[in-house]
This record gives C-alpha cells, sequence and structure tokens, in this order.
C-alpha cells in the first residue's frame, strides 16, 4: 500500500483530496490497495491486539433456567469483557424481524448483566444499518465489507475501546556503499511536489514496521532491501481524515542497485549523492526534515545506534512480535 509521506509530514485531507501540509518531509500518499510482489527479508508477524474469546455460546430465553435457544432471539457470542458479539451470519434480513429480535435480545442481555454489544453488519444487510442506529447503537469502525456498531447497555459512561485513531507511515533511508540515498520524487500536487525524498507509504494490516519499509522500497524502486534499524519516528494529529500519524525512519541496506519505478505514483527514482540530497532548499528550510536526515546520517556513521528489532514472546496473545530497541549494551 503506497503512502505519500513528504519530505518529514503531516497532512490534512480537503474535500478534493488535496493535502494541506503541516512538515512536509515525508508526506504520506493516499492510500490505495495494490499487490505487493516484495521479498521480505523477515516474516511478517501479527500484530498484538485486543483478543474477544468465541465461545460456541447463544443468546438464551429470559427464562435463564432453560437450556434452550429461543428463536426470537439475536445469535450472539460471549466475549471476555461481559459483553457480546452478535453472530453477523445469522442476523434476520428482514428490518422489522431484526429490531424485534434485537429488543427481545437485549432484555435478556441486560437481565445477564451484559454490557457492551458488537454488531458487524455486512456489506450485503446494508438495510440493517438505519434499523440499528434507530435502535441505539452508534458507529464505531467500517472496512471494505462490513461496518461495526456498539450499543453499550449500562446507564453509565460507556467503557468500550474507541475506534482506531492512528495510522502507520514508513520512510526508507537506503545509501550505497558510495553514499548515494536512493530517492524518489511523487506523482502528487503537493509542496514537496519536485523535490528529490526518501520512499515512503504507509504499512499494511498484520505487516511490521520493518517489514512494511523493505515493501514500499521495493514498490516504488524496484531495489531490495534488508532491515538494519530504526531511526526516529514522528507523531503527528489531525492529519487525513483527522487521524493521529505515525511515521517510523527506517535504515535499510539496499541488496541491489538496478531501478524500476512504480509509473502508477513515482515520477523518477535515482541514486542521489548524499551531499547533494540534503543541498536541497527543501530540506534546509524544514527544522523536522533536517532534523531527520541528519539522525540517519549519524546512523550511517555509526555515532547513532537507533532501535534493531528482536522477536519476543508476549502472554498477552501467545504469539512472538517485534520489539525494538538499542542493544548496544546487551540489556
Amino acid at each position: 500500500m503506497g503512502g505519500l509521506h513528504g519530505p518529514v509530514v503531516a497532512a490534512s485531507w480537503t474535500k478534493d483530496c488535496t493535502f494541506q501540509l503541516l512538515s512536509n518531509c515525508f508526506l504520506q500518499k493516499p492510500i490505495f490497495t495494490k499487490t505487493s510482489t516484495a521479498k521480505l527479508s523477515f516474516p511478517c508477524m501479527p500484530f498484538i491486539g485486543v483478543a474477544f474469546k468465541k465461545t460456541e455460546t447463544h443468546v438464551v430465553s429470559p427464562n435463564i433456567s432453560s437450556p434452550s435457544v429461543t428463536t426470537g432471539l439475536l445469535d450472539a457470542w460471549d466475549d471476555e469483557y461481559g459483553g457480546v458479539i452478535m453472530n453477523s451470519g445469522s442476523l434476520p434480513m428482514s428490518a422489522n424481524a431484526f429490531a424485534s429480535a434485537f429488543q427481545a435480545s437485549l432484555s435478556n442481555w441486560k437481565m445477564k448483566g451484559k454490557r457492551g454489544v458488537w454488531l458487524k453488519i455486512l456489506q450485503e444487510q446494508a438495510d440493517l444499518v438505519p434499523i440499528a442506529i434507530q435502535e441505539g447503537f452508534n458507529y464505531h469502525h467500517a472496512e471494505p465489507g462490513f461496518v461495526m456498531l456498539t450499543y453499550w447497555i449500562p446507564n453509565e459512561p460507556c467503557m468500550l475501546p474507541a475506534s482506531p485513531s492512528h495510522q502507520i507511515g514508513i520512510a526508507g533511508f537506503v545509501i550505497n556503499d558510495k553514499r548515494e540515498v536512493l530517492v524518489v520524487k511523487e506523482k502528487c500536487p503537493c509542496s514537496c511536489s519536485g523535490v528529490w525524498k526518501l520512499p515512503t507509504g504507509y504499512i499494511n494490516k498484520s505487516e511490521d514496521i520493518f517489514s512494511g519499509a523493505i515493501r514500499e522500497v521495493k514498490e516504488e524502486t524496484g531495489v531490495d532491501t534488508t532491515f538494519l534499524k530504526m531511526v526516529a519516528f514522528r507523531h503527528a494529529h489531525l492529519v487525513a481524515f483527522d487521524q493521529s500519524d505515525l511515521l517510523f525512519v527506517c535504515m535499510l541496506k539496499p541488496l541491489s542497485s538496478d531501478i524500476t519505478i512504480d509509473d502508477k505514483e513515482i515520477q523518477a527514482a535515482k541514486w542521489m549523492p548524499l551531499d547533494e540530497f540534503i543541498a536541497q532548499p527543501y530540506y534546509q528550510d524544514d527544522p523536522l526534515s533536517k532534523k531527520v536526515i541528519e539522525i540517519c546520517i549519524a546512523a550511517q556513521e555509526d555515532r547513532y545506534n537507533g532501535f534493531t528489532g528482536h522477536q519476543l514472546n508476549s502472554k498477552i496473545d501467545g504469539k512472538l512480535s517485534y520489539l525494538y530497541y538499542d542493544d548496544l549494551k546487551n540489556i
């Protein structure tokens, strides 16, 4: 997935889908999905996230002692936080039937002391969305193919987690033995148009930061790389669609040199002498962009350590994940 980080960052969408820059040295591109053919140097590990325990239970009749399932109630699973997750696959297609079944189910959930209700409505069930809203559901988030709604039962402030609030971007600093930096010119109407900049982009769902950096560099320039270290990150707010934005700057080692650009997003790409790259007025005039490049150069000259990725197990989800830290002192 491409990303438009202009030389270092942040943008807010306007109605005509252009960017208004805050600090422009690595501005991220609009999000478009595309197939990646990059070969990653490390395996991708899934993100750590809040897990719901999907138990094979059903909502039963208001008579708790009765083991039978009442067909007039909605099918749902218990989560680990005293709430329920409704089964999208068994929702009534009729709006009236859905409203009636929800009211009956809500009474049952209240009696059982349930708290939050999660309702995923698939695209083909879109007619149920206004009914759910009328019944008191709120929008939580949407992704291709579905919208997630929530309902908070207790008469107290809602304790359900908020919708995703951040997008994560990467910038790849790739420098070869000739002290040439791999740079690109974006096809964009923003203020960084015409500036030679680092390859940037957004990471994909369930993709590690270092893997996203390797992939984006490959997609934009055709150059294969391997991850060395994370050198810095920038945190900005009210960027695209009023989301907060994290941009991680990664140092990568080139494994190839031939350049093949993605002409849908990139105007040009080349290996540029480091001195020529940092002499661009754009970088000299922007404190954030200038500092990022200074940090990258320091890391390349072994004057700055940065953070390397280490795989560790976590009891949160029982899986391996990456922890980035400076291990110079063998902590």
